[in-house]
């Protein structure tokens, strides 16, 4: 007889909490570091009570210096820790970055194999939640395009703890994006203790026939929301949440595509050169034959995110995901 799994009905960043109390406690080599994160417990309280629960030399506040705290954060995972590094926003991970594309995401192939640099970087992204300039970048693609560091995105606090216990337990760096505007706005279930949402693999949220609807994120709420819309007008969509960005899951994409034929990609980041334009390669190259209309992609636009008065114009919603899939499915 199975025994029951024990849940608690949490937040997303309750959730990534969870995740990261699970990990502390299950391993030694996992420490936390980042601007404001152990007394104040980070912007978002992604780690109140962790430095109070396992000290100072387990949760350490860094200096004002992302270059700086980053850079430490990979010689620490080289020489034997798992560092979770927490990037307060998106936005701010620029001066890293050559930190990041110069060493984490070069040591294994540096060294030939001989070295790895197992660490994760937390940064919250995207807009939404009325924030100032530069704290509300969607610039992932960035890193898809960095061979050496896996890009996930959870869009849900079931997913989020699966996922970053999951890039904790990585070998390899991973950046871990987490929506702010899904940080707070549904609960769920998540399983207490510890458990892994495999990295490279997307999750089916709804089954459909006509079109495939794909995204990621705080995307995902705004892809279903549509659905279900399309669902009174007669039209079946099929919406997939990649979950994860590099590697993404070509398998899932593929055999959805090839059942619907017509596709709509949605996501906030800027259109030139995104993930969707990644995804649009998949599904040329795999299954070019099967489609009965050209790929539709609702984004945010080719500008800086706009000032907080503007996002809403900026973001994709779910009368323009409506407006893409009408335009497939009339083609």
């Amino acid at each position: 007889m199975k025994t029951a799994v024990k849940t608690n009905t949490l937040t997303m960043v309750q959730a990534i909490t969870d995740g990261l109390d699970t990990m502390l406690q299950h391993d030694e080599r996992v420490l936390l570091m980042g601007e404001d994160i152990g007394v104040n417990g980070g912007v978002f309280r992604a780690t109140d009570g962790l430095q109070a629960k396992y000290g100072v030399e387990r949760v350490l506040d860094t200096p004002l210096s992302e270059a700086g705290f980053v850079g430490a954060a990979i010689g620490m995972a080289i020489n034997g820790f798992r560092p979770v590094v927490e990037i307060q926003f998106l936005g701010f991970i620029y001066p890293a970055y050559e930190q990041i594309m110069t060493h984490a995401s070069r040591i294994r192939a540096r060294t030939m194999g001989h070295f790895t640099a197992p660490m994760v970087i937390r940064a919250p992204y995207g807009a939404g939640v009325r924030a100032p300039e530069i704290h509300s970048d969607s610039t992932e693609a960035i890193f898809t395009h960095m061979p050496g560091i896996k890009v996930v995105c959870p869009s849900n606090p079931y997913d989020a703890k699966g996922l970053i216990i999951a890039a904790i337990e990585d070998p390899d760096p991973v950046l871990f994006l987490e929506p702010m505007r899904c940080y707070r706005s549904v609960r769920e279930e998540v399983p207490e203790g510890k458990y892994t949402v495999e990295i490279g693999k997307g999750k089916l949220c709804k089954e459909g026939d006509d079109v495939t609807v794909i995204g990621w994120g705080a995307m995902i709420p705004v892809a279903l929301q549509a659905a279900k819309q399309m669902e009174d007008k007669g039209i079946s969509c099929e919406v997939i949440d990649l979950r994860s960005l590099y590697p993404i899951d070509k398998d899932i994409i593929t055999e959805s595509v090839q059942k619907t034929g017509r596709t709509v990609i949605i996501h906030e980041a800027h259109a030139a050169t995104s993930v969707s334009g990644d995804i649009t390669a998949i599904i040329n190259d795999h299954s070019f034959l099967y489609q009965r209309a050209p790929i539709e992609r609702v984004t945010g636009y080719d500008v800086p995110v706009p000032y907080f008065g503007f996002e809403d114009y900026y973001l994709p919603t779910s009368q323009r995901v409506i407006a893409a899939i009408e335009k497939v499915m009339k083609f």
